[in-house]
C-alpha cells in the first residue's frame, strides 16, 4: 500500500496537507468545547453569572461548530479530489500496463482476475485515500488531545484513560491479526464469482441449448455462498470492534463519574470538570470506533493494493525490440527449428517447426484439433516468444523489431470474431485509421462483406453492438477480414477465419483474396482442405511437428497424414472438391 501511495499521492499534495490541517482544526474547536461546557455549569449555573454568561458562552459553542463544519466541508471537498484523482490515475496506468502485457501474462492472471483489480480493489483504495485525508490524522488527535485535555483537568482521574488505551490497543490488534488474511481470501473469491460470471453472460446461448441453467445457478450460488460464508466470517471479526470499544469506554465513564463524585465531596473538582471528563471520554470513545473502521477500512485497502502492486510488478515478457536489418532478399517469413510450450516445463505445443515463405506466397496451414495451428501463427506477430529456435520476417529475428513496426507489417484475423461496439467503419478502420471510404469498400469488396452491408439501413455507419452481437458468425468473420485488409498488410494471417462461412462464400472469399492481394504474402489456417488445397505451400501439423510441407498433388502423395484430411472430407460430401 505505501508503494502505490508513495507513487500516486505525490501529485496531491495541496489536498494532503490543506484537508488533514482543516479537519485537525476542526478537532481542536471540539476538544475546547467540554471546558466552555463545564464553564457555563460552573460559573454560569452554579456560580451565579446567570443566563447572560450562559447565552454568551453558548454563542461561542454556536460559533466554534459552524467554523468546524466549514472546516469539514473543505476537508470534504479536498479528500473526494484526492480520492477520485488517485483512483482515475491508477485505473489508466493499470489499463495502459495490462494492455503492455503479452498474452502469457494475461494468460496467467485471467480476465476475471484483472477486471476485479481494476474496478473493486481501485474502489478499495480511493475509499482508503478518502478517509486518510479526513479521519487518520482527525481520529488519533482526538484520543491524544483528550486524554492530555483531561490531565490538565485532574491527573489523578485521568488514570482511568491510561488504564483503557492498553485494553483498546489490544482488541485493534486482535481484530487486525485476524482480519487480514480472510480479506486477500475474499478478493480471491470475488475473482472466481467474477469468472463464473462472464462465463454464464457470455455462454448463455449454449448454458440454454443444453439446458444447463440448473447446473449454472448451482456452480454460481455454491461460489456465491462460499464467498458469503468467508464475507460473514471477517465481518463477524469486524463487528466485535464497536461493542468491545463501546463496552470499555462505557465502564472507562462508569469509573469516571464514579471516582469524580468523590473528587467532587472533597472539593478536588467541580461538577462541570466532571461532566467535561465524560464528555472527553466520550469523544475518546468516538474516535477509537473511527480508529477500529479505518482499521478494517485499510486492511481491505492493502490487500487490494498487494494486488494492483502484483500486476504493476508484472513486466510483460515480449518487449520492443533494439532495431531489425531487414533484407528484400531474404524470405519473408522463415521458421528456424523452432519448439514452443505454453508452460515452463509443459509439454510443447510445437516442436523443431522449419519453412520459409516468400513474399506474395499463399501458404496454407492445416491439422487436427490442438496440432498447434493457431499456436504457430501466433508466434509470428509475437504474442508468444518461441522458446527455442527463430522466426524471422524478412531475415530478421522478430524480437529485434519494435512491436508496433512488426505489427503493422501483419494483417492478423483471430480464430473467434472479435468486433467492438461501434460502427462498421470504426470497426474496420481499426485496421488503418485513416482508411477512406474508398480503401473500406474495397477491403469490404475482398473479404465478401459489401453485400451484405449495403442492405443495411446505415450501410458502414450501422452500429454493431457489443461483441458484434447483432450480427451473425459468417458476417463477423467477414468483418474480421475486411479490418485486416484495411491496413493493407505485408503479411495476411487467417486463423480459421472461414469456418462459419458456407462454401460457395469461402470459395469467393478466396478468389477474391488471390486476385486482389498478389504483393501480399497470405498464411491461411484451416480445418477444411479445400480452402488451402491451391496454396503455394501447405503445412501439414500432427501433434505440434510438422509432418508435411509441400503442394496439395505432393502431399498427397507423401503425407499420410494429409492424405486421411482429405480422405475423410471427401467421404462426408466432396468437401475436398471445391
Amino acid at each position: 500500500m505505501f508503494k502505490l501511495a508513495k507513487k500516486y499521492l505525490g501529485g496531491f499534495k495541496k489536498e494532503l496537507i490543506i484537508g488533514p490541517a482543516a479537519k485537525l482544526t476542526e478537532a481542536i474547536f471540539e476538544l475546547i468545547v467540554p471546558l466552555i461546557m463545564a464553564d457555563i455549569i460552573d460559573v454560569g449555573i452554579n456560580g451565579g453569572a446567570g443566563k447572560p454568561y450562559i447565552y454568551r458562552m453558548g454563542g461561542i459553542m454556536i460559533l466554534m461548530g459552524a467554523l468546524g463544519l466549514c472546516c469539514a466541508l473543505v476537508c470534504q471537498y479536498l479528500a473526494s479530489r484526492a480520492s477520485q484523482g488517485v483512483g482515475t490515475v491508477v485505473r489508466n496506468d493499470l489499463f495502459r500496463h495490462i494492455g503492455s502485457l503479452s498474452h502469457a501474462e494475461l494468460d496467467r492472471f485471467g480476465t476475471p482476475s484483472l477486471i476485479t483489480r481494476i474496478t473493486n480493489d481501485v474502489n478499495q483504495v480511493q475509499s482508503a485515500v478518502a478517509m486518510l485525508i479526513r479521519l487518520v490524522v482527525r481520529a488519533p488527535f482526538l484520543v491524544i488531545g483528550a486524554a492530555v485535555m483531561a490531565m490538565t483537568i485532574d491527573l489523578k482521574l485521568s488514570l482511568v484513560f491510561l488504564a483503557v488505551m492498553p485494553l483498546v490497543a489490544a482488541v485493534l490488534y486482535f481484530i487486525m491479526f485476524r482480519s487480514v488474511p480472510l480479506y486477500r481470501v475474499i478478493q480471491k473469491k470475488l475473482d472466481k464469482i467474477s469468472l463464473i460470471t462472464r462465463e454464464s453472460l457470455s455462454g448463455a446461448r449454449v448454458i440454454r441449448a443444453f439446458s444447463g441453467e440448473a447446473a449454472e445457478e448451482k456452480r454460481f450460488r455454491e461460489a456465491n455462498d462460499d464467498f458469503a460464508d468467508t464475507s460473514m466470517r471477517v465481518g463477524r471479526l469486524s463487528a466485535l470492534l464497536n461493542p468491545l470499544t463501546y463496552a470499555i469506554m462505557n465502564l472507562a465513564i462508569a469509573a469516571i463519574v464514579w471516582f469524580g463524585g468523590f473528587r467532587v465531596d472533597s472539593g478536588a473538582l467541580t461538577q462541570g470538570q466532571v461532566i467535561a471528563f465524560v464528555n472527553y471520554m466520550t469523544q475518546i470513545s468516538l474516535a477509537l470506533v473511527v480508529v477500529a473502521n479505518l482499521v478494517v477500512l485499510f486492511t481491505k485497502a492493502a490487500a487490494s493494493s498487494a494486488r494492483i502492486n502484483e500486476v504493476f510488478e508484472t513486466e510483460p515478457s515480449i518487449k520492443d525490440g533494439a532495431g531489425a536489418n531487414v533484407s528484400e532478399k531474404a524470405p519473408v517469413i522463415e521458421f528456424k527449428d523452432v519448439s514452443f510450450s505454453y508452460s515452463e516445463g509443459g509439454d510443447n505445443a510445437l516442436e523443431n517447426i522449419t519453412f520459409t515463405v516468400n513474399r506474395g506466397e499463399t501458404v496454407g496451414i492445416i491439422g487436427g484439433t490442438g496440432s498447434g495451428k493457431s499456436t504457430l501463427v501466433s508466434l509470428i506477430p509475437r504474442f508468444y516468444d518461441a522458446e527455442k529456435g527463430s522466426v524471422l520476417i524478412g531475415g530478421a529475428d522478430v524480437k529485434s523489431y519494435g512491436l508496433k513496426e512488426l505489427r503493422q507489417k501483419i494483417g492478423f484475423v483471430p480464430q473467434r470474431a472479435m468486433l467492438f461496439s461501434g460502427t462498421i467503419a470504426e470497426n474496420l478502420r481499426w485496421g488503418n485509421e485513416n482508411a477512406s471510404e474508398e480503401q473500406l469498400q474495397k477491403a469490404a469488396e475482398t473479404a465478401q462483406a459489401k453485400e451484405f452491408i449495403d442492405k443495411m439501413p446505415d450501410g458502414f455507419n450501422t452500429h454493431i453492438n457489443q461483441g458484434g452481437r447483432n450480427l451473425s458468425g459468417g458476417q463477423k468473420q467477414r468483418l474480421t477480414i475486411a479490418r485486416a485488409l484495411t491496413g493493407s498488410p505485408e503479411i495476411l494471417i487467417l486463423d480459421d477465419s472461414a469456418s462459419a462461412l458456407d462454401f460457395a462464400t469461402d470459395a469467393a472469399l478466396r478468389k477474391a483474396i488471390a486476385r486482389d492481394t498478389q504483393n501480399m504474402t497470405v498464411l491461411i489456417v484451416s480445418q477444411r482442405a479445400t480452402s488451402i488445397r491451391h496454396a503455394d505451400k501447405i503445412i501439414v501439423l500432427d501433434d505440434g511437428e510438422a509432418v508435411g510441407i509441400g503442394a496439395h498433388s505432393e502431399l498427397l502423395e507423401s503425407c499420410p497424414v494429409y492424405r486421411e484430411i482429405v480422405m475423410s472430407q471427401e467421404s462426408k460430401g466432396g468437401a475436398a472438391n471445391g
